[in-house]
Formats: structure tokens, sequence, C-alpha cells
């Protein structure tokens, strides 16, 4: 049996759970597995990865509205699979912190009803999130439980970066750039910190291309900059995601063709990006893959958006030391990253092709003056490592919540 403290993080998508299972060592986290739940399937199954070996475990639960359930369900199935006597906390990836959360917090009535207010700014994700929350507290109201915010990361940014050219009443009521995938850049920040110390003090643009995507600049370490801003869909074309798009369109589509705002909503969100210009797939190694004009127009499009939202940031930071590439497709498709890279040969930019081919950690050319790294990312290992840091604070100084 493992008796050291276990915390589970909670790192949900708009269909899918993703979760990480972590030992409370005295020195921190320590992850013992981690797995998924697809609750776009019929038939739900969860898969475990531990120490390399994947298990999939059929649940006979159905997702509802408040997943508990499934939840319930799961909390059985890892205490059984881990042999562990029950699991002592949990840790929520939660998308938008709005401008009421700067930092990790923990869970109590009245932060769950903060962040339950938020949906209306992600409509996406923010509600799976406050399922997931609710639906723990059901089943284990003794159980602690944190969140940790993709938007809290980007809280350096100035208010000259998160303004629109709005009314300025829209700005103070809330109507401004966020930023997203915080978690991600969080871990990257840390991970050049720890192995490239020197790269890690200049001006970095770090590439999120995933399914969903974006880019920031960091300036040692901090935030300075991102593509995506009030919401999840702007920045660049992502796998069904628009990216950034002229608000006359909406406008066009509401009033000259009649749409519901309900059916804008689900174009821009989900029949848009890579999807909707290749009339494909949204997934990149498909359309890697095809033959089809059409894919590889979405391709082309892709890198010719990363790379103009690289040199904008380049711009932000007054110039640009190094490019990180991280998340599915940063990391493990060369061919994209390719793309995005000879776009950039008039930055500096010139990568190594046997090493992009083989996925290696450094991937700029000897004559590149600008830095190329690829660096996988872990936003649970973040979860668990803030959680950590509210449920078990030193023991040298009063601790309190940001």
């Amino acid at each position: 049996m493992v008796n050291r403290p276990i915390l589970l993080t909670f790192n949900p998508g708009s269909s899918t759970i993703k979760l990480g299972l972590f030992a409370m060592d005295a020195a921190g986290p320590v992850r013992l597995g981690h797995g998924a739940i697809d609750l776009s399937q019929s038939a739900l199954t969860l898969s475990l990865v531990e120490a390399g070996k994947a298990t999939d475990i059929p649940l006979s639960s159905r997702p509802d509205g408040d997943l508990h359930a499934v939840i319930e369900e799961m909390l059985v199935q890892l205490t059984s699979h881990f042999a562990l006597d029950d699991i002592a906390a949990a840790g929520h990836r939660v998308v938008h912190g709005g401008d009421r959360f700067s930092g990790p917090t923990l869970i109590t009535d009245e932060t769950l009803a903060a962040i339950e207010g938020l949906v209306p700014l992600d409509p996406l994700h923010q509600p799976q999130s406050v399922a997931l929350i609710k639906a723990v507290a059901h089943l284990r109201p003794r159980m602690r439980q944190t969140a940790s915010f993709d938007t809290a990361f980007h809280r350096s940014q100035s208010d000259l970066l998160r303004r629109f050219a709005l009314p300025r009443a829209l700005f103070d009521e809330g109507v401004k750039h966020f930023g997203f995938h915080g978690l991600s850049y969080r871990f990257v920040a840390a991970e050049l910190a720890r192995l490239y110390p020197d790269i890690a003090k200049g001006r970095v643009v770090v590439a999120h291309l995933g399914s969903g995507a974006s880019l920031c600049a960091l300036e040692g370490g901090v935030s300075r900059d991102t593509t995506m801003s009030f919401s999840t869909l702007d920045g660049v074309p992502m796998a069904t995601r628009c990216g950034t798009l002229d608000p006359g369109v909406v406008i066009h589509l509401v009033k000259q063709r009649g749409w519901s705002i309900e059916q804008v909503e689900d174009v821009l969100y989900h029949r848009s990006g890579l999807l909707g210009v290749s009339g494909i797939s949204g997934d990149t190694r498909a359309l890697c893959a095809s033959d089809d004009p059409k894919a590889k127009e979405a391709l082309d499009l892709f890198a010719f958006r990363v790379s103009r939202e690289v040199a904008a940031l380049a711009n932000t930071l007054r110039g640009l030391d190094a490019i990180v590439f991280t998340a599915g497709i940063g990391e493990h498709q060369p061919e994209v990253r390719e793309a995005i890279c000879n776009r950039l040969a008039w930055l500096g930019v010139a990568i190594d092709a046997a090493a992009n081919a083989a996925n290696r950690p450094r991937i700029d050319a000897a004559a590149s003056t600008v830095a190329v790294l690829v660096m996988a990312t872990d936003e649970e290992q973040v979860i668990a490592d803030e959680a950590y840091a509210l449920l078990l604070p030193p023991t040298d100084g009063p601790s309190e919540p940001a």
C-alpha cells in the first residue's frame, strides 16, 4: 500500500479529462501515473499509464450534467488500481481566472462561486471545471481541492497589451486580453530556467501548438504578450477554432445571413480552423498524410499565421533569442516546425534538418542566430506543484494563497 498522501489532478478539455496521480513527498509531488477519459465516446474508458505500462479500464457509468457517476467510478478504479487507501486532495486546471485570480487558490464555497461566475467568459472549458469540482465535493466533501488558472500566468502583462481599442468602460468591466495556456507556459519557463538558464534570461517565444494553439512572448521567463486574448478563439487557427477573425464577419453572419449567436458560436469553435479550411480533418497528422490540395492549404495557412505571430511577439520583445515548440504538434511534428521556421529565415532562424526530423531538444542549425528548441510540456505537474504549495506550506513561515 502507498502510505504517502496522494494528490489527483484534473486537466479538463471541452470533452476530455486528463488525470495526474502524484505522491506528496516531503520534497514535492512525485508522479505515480496519468490517465484520461474521453467523454465523447459512447462507452467510456479510463486509460491509465503507470511506470510506462498502459491499461484501459472500461467504465459502466455515462457522462451526465454533474459527472458524479463518472467521477465516483473513476475514483474507485484509481484507488483499486494503485492500491491506495484514498486520495487526499485534488488539484484542478481552471482555464479562466478573470481579474479575480492572479495565482492558485484553495477551493471554498466563495471561490467556487467566483469560478462559476466566469463561465460566460469561457463557455467551452469553464463548465467542465465547475462540474468536476462539484462532483469531487459531492463525493468526497472532506477532500481539499485547489484551482490553478491558465490566465494567471499572463497577469504580468501591461494594461497597454491587455487593452482593446474599445470604450474604456468595457476594459474596466473585464473586456480585455486575458491569455490562456498559462500552465503550459509556466512549466516551459521553469524548464528553460533549469536546462538553458542563459536562454531563459532572454527574449523567447513559446509556441504551444496542439488542437488548441497559442504563442507567448517571455522576457526573463515572464509573460509579456500572448496571441489568445479575451477568449480561446483568438490568435492562430487551431484544429477546429478560427483564430483571429474580423468581427465584421460575425456581424455579417448575424445581420445579413440571419444566423443565431448559437450557430456562429458552433462554427467558430467547432467547424473552423484546420477542419474548416481543409474540409478533411482538424488533425495535422491527417493533413500531412493527405494528398488533397485543401489539406496542404490548411497547413500552409497554419504555418503562415504561426510565423506571423512569432514576428509580432518579437516586436513586443524588441528582439528574439529563442523559439520553443511545445504541445502535441510542437513536440511531435517536424514538418510543421520546418514550415514555420522556413518563413522566419529573415529573422535569422535556421534549423538542422536531421535534428528536427528526430525531434531533438535543440534543432537550430549552427548558422542560426535564434535558438530553436523542442520541449515537452506538463500542465499536470504545474497543477500538482501549485496544489502542493497551498496544501503543504513551508514550515519556516506563514503562507497565504495568491
